[in-house]
């Protein structure tokens, strides 16, 4: 799965036409049919629809200049909405040709008193222990919010819902309080990410202690491939919140700065616990030699072991079996030097019992050596 997303990943780098005028737009194969939601409110107000096409949404959006609009298109395959988008709402066309290829790292830039910013939202697979995100692109305007993303489902139905039910203080605030809640929604999303491979570094773990592998350890070095690439999501959206914290209180009221601080604050210990996971990725591997090559001991102590008592009794064994003759059967001449244990009756019992009891000295000094116990 990891290979198929690193695939996939290089094919839309690939993609990226060579050459072409900055700003000019095109669409991927892969592209979902954009869908169109809006939702309309203020202090007293809610209105939530989609709509079937753009020009009905812009419509309703027209119709009701004393509402705070949150426009929500999901799926870019329409060359045409897309042209109008910008016309409409005064975007640029490098900011939508980021918008278009989505991979860009989060990023916030002002374009007339207006803010562009894009995000990551994160999802952690649990049966392929593989992290997926997707690019989400915000606009902010004077009575608007434009979101803009390639998939249909995202992590913003919290946010939603608070506005449904008026929990909160977001239908009294700005739309640019709605960025912020925006941004706060998709990095609470990222601590259960975290969580989730916070829970798989210590299965790997136990899978380590208990049977190391070489699949293990493949596991863990993917693992490892994923932290690195959460890392270079999560810094730049560090740098993103910095960077809205030092814009001018035109743009962002000081009195809503305290809620970027705080969003801030939120990327600074996703920083802390990724860079613990990551250390923790790497002892992983530490432990697997270390167990592996304290397996590897075991089983030459076990060897030692077993050659530790078999080479005496092969030297017994290998010197009763030279057959040295005790008499020359030619001359009838008796050699005073040759084995008389072999013309002994009870010769081969006693070498026997000879053989077994120094088998027993040895396992009773092994023993006393403590070699057993680690068996």
């Amino acid at each position: 799965m990891a290979k198929k997303k690193r695939i996939r990943f290089r094919h839309k780098i690939l993609d990226r036409k060579i050459g072409i005028s900055p700003g000019t737009l095109f669409v991927s194969a892969e592209a979902h049919a954009p869908r169109y939601f809006l939702m309309s409110f203020n202090e007293t107000t809610f209105k939530e629809q989609e709509l079937a096409t753009y020009a009905q949404l812009l419509q309703q959006v027209q119709e009701q200049p004393e509402a705070n609009h949150w426009i929500d298109i999901r799926g870019y395959a329409d060359l045409t909405m897309l042209e109008l988008l910008k016309k409409d709402f005064g975007i640029h066309s490098l900011q939508m040709e980021d918008v278009i290829n989505d991979y860009q790292r989060p990023k916030v830039d002002e374009f007339s008193n207006r803010l562009f910013l894009i995000t990551r939202m994160l999802r952690w697979s649990t049966e392929q222990h593989t992290l997926e995100d997707v690019q989400l692109s915000i606009f902010s305007g004077t009575n608007y919010i434009i979101t803009l993303q390639s998939d249909y489902d995202d992590c913003l139905d919290p946010l939603r819902e608070r506005i449904r039910t008026g929990k909160g203080i977001i239908r009294q605030r700005p739309p640019m309080y709605m960025v912020y809640a925006i941004q706060d929604v998709v990095l609470d999303y990222y601590f259960p990410v975290i969580a989730d491979i916070g829970n798989y570094v210590e299965q790997l773990e136990q899978n380590i202690l208990d049977r190391p592998s070489k699949q293990t350890l493949r596991q863990v070095l993917e693992l490892k491939n994923e932290l690195v690439r959460l890392r270079r999501i999560v810094w730049p959206e560090r740098d993103k919140m910095n960077d809205l914290l030092r814009l001018e209180a035109d743009i962002i009221p000081d009195n809503l700065k305290v809620y970027f601080r705080d969003a801030y604050d939120h990327t600074i210990q996703l920083i802390d616990l990724i860079d613990s996971h990551k250390e923790m990725t790497t002892s992983l591997v530490e432990l697997y030699m270390s167990t592996v090559s304290n397996r590897m001991n075991e089983i030459m102590k076990v060897l030692t072991i077993i050659s530790s008592i078999f080479i005496p009794l092969s030297f017994i064994a290998g010197v009763y079996g030279m057959n040295f003759s005790r008499e020359n059967p030619e001359t009838g001449e008796v050699y005073p030097l040759s084995m008389p244990e072999l013309y002994q009756p009870y010769g081969y019992p006693l070498l026997i019992f000879l053989m077994i009891s120094l088998v027993g000295v040895q396992l009773y000094f092994f023993w006393r050596r403590g070699w057993f116990r680690s068996f």
